[in-house]
Parts: structure tokens; sequence; C-alpha cells
């Protein structure tokens, strides 16, 4: 176990780390079967915004829409939160995780869309500057789950622990006539096999990359530590029932989510 103390080393420097092969091929595969036809039915609902408006991503897999019956469900809850993510999760960080949510990336529509640099909180009500105050208050994680190979994430070492320089700034908000879609110095592309997971803040500055990757999907856990500018977005419908909750194995994330969300 080798890999969770070089992880959180890492982690703690530069705000990602990279784990290799740390799921084996059959559990991929399995989760891969799990995610597909929920996939599958978003699309099919969204097709249309995923044209118009180049879409590359879907969030709360977990909904309960998703589903017709709750044993598929709890499967995928136990499988989000299976013995070997835990044990990297809950060893990097300590106690206290919490489940958030997930999205699943992919693609935009005929890879037609420039990727842009953000934090993810930047698109919330809460101001700049506040988010700034408080960076050090937060922990909201990325854990990423390649489906396929990927070189499909951007990051920006080290700024979880520290705001933006202005050229960031600049840049992430379009201001002085610079893009979102421009490059940032010290930039590190992170290239991914099924099998990897990438751990990354979601409040250090980052952008997905389309162009190198005719077809993409990969699969992120949102999880954390609760803090009132991320907790007030936790969305009951995605956490499981209590016969759901029965049926997972480890039950801890999802039982600090539901006491968040009053479920």
């Amino acid at each position: 176990m080798a890999a969770i103390p070089e992880a959180a080393a890492a982690w703690a420097e530069n705000g990602y780390a990279v784990v290799r092969q740390w799921i084996a091929a059959p559990a991929i595969d399995a989760l891969a079967r799990e995610v597909e036809p929920v996939f599958a039915q978003w699309m099919a609902e969204n097709r249309a915004a995923y044209e118009r408006e180049r879409l590359v991503n879907m969030h709360s897999l977990t909904s309960r829409r998703y589903f017709s019956e709750g044993r598929a469900r709890a499967r995928l809850f136990d499988m989000l939160a299976s013995d070997s993510m835990t044990a990297l999760v809950d060893g990097m960080f300590g106690a206290g995780i919490y489940f958030h949510n997930t999205q699943l990336f992919f693609n935009p529509h005929e890879n037609r869309r420039l990727p842009y640099w953000h934090r993810d909180m930047q698109y919330s009500p809460v101001d700049d500057a506040e988010q700034a105050r408080e960076q050090h208050q937060m922990l909201s994680l990325h854990v990423r789950i390649p489906l396929l190979k990927e070189q499909g994430v951007e990051l920006i070492p080290g700024t979880h622990r520290r705001w933006d320089t202005p050229l960031e700034s600049d840049v992430r908000w379009e201001r002085n006539g610079h893009r979102n879609s421009e490059n940032l110095p010290g930039a590190v592309l992170v290239a991914l096999e099924p099998g990897d997971v990438l751990v990354f803040d979601s409040q250090m500055i980052h952008r997905g990359n389309y162009a190198l990757n005719r077809e993409r999907k990969a699969l992120d856990l949102c999880v954390g530590r609760p803090h009132p500018f991320t907790a007030r977005w936790l969305d009951p419908e995605v956490l499981p029932s209590d016969d759901e909750l029965e049926r997972v194995s480890n039950k801890a994330w999802y039982q600090r989510a539901r006491q968040v969300a009053g479920a």
C-alpha cells in the first residue's frame, strides 16, 4: 500500500495524484457496464442539447430516474465505494469523507469545442474572493476513473494552495483580451489508462482536453468534506435509500452524505 502515502504527498504538493493500475480490469469492465445504460438514457434525452451546446459531461449518474429497480442502483453505489476506492481516498485524506455526486466526461459533438480553464465553483453564486478566502478550508475532490484510455485533463499544479496569478485570472475570466482556452504556463497534461485513478482538487485550475482523444469516457467520483459552499448543492436524489444502503458494503461515505443532506 505504499502507493497511498505517495499519492497523499503528491496531492499535498501539487493538488493532484495519479495512482497507476489501482483498479483491476474486471472491476473497470463491470463499472463500465453499469455506466453505459445510464449514459445511453441521458444521451437519448439530451441529444439536441449535446449537439447544440457542445456538452462535455453529465452528472448524477446515481439518480433514481436512471434505474427501474433498487438492486441495480445499489450495485452501482457499491462499486463506487469499493474496497479499493475507499482505501485510497480515506488513506489519502483520513476520516470524514462524504459522497457528493458523480459526473461522466465525454467529448463534445464533433470534438468542436475549445477547452476552458476554470475552478469548479466559479460557476456558482459564491463570489470569487470568498472562494479564495475559503480555499484552505475546503476539500472538494474529483476522483477520475477512466473507462477508456485518455489524455483528458490539464492541471496547474499548486493552484489548490494558492489563488490565481494576474494572468491566470485574466484567462479564467476572459479579461483584458484573454480567452479561457489559451495555454497557461506550468500546465500538466495527464495521460490515463483504464485502471489508473486520478485524484485532483476541483478548485485547482484545470480544463478538459478534447482534441487528443477520438473517444472519451471518464467517470468522476465527487467526494470531499462538507463545507457550506459545497454541501448546499448536495442533492438527496443521488443518495441511496435505506434498502439500497443495506446492500452496500462500505456505507460510511453515503451515511455522511445522508446526514449532510438531512435525508
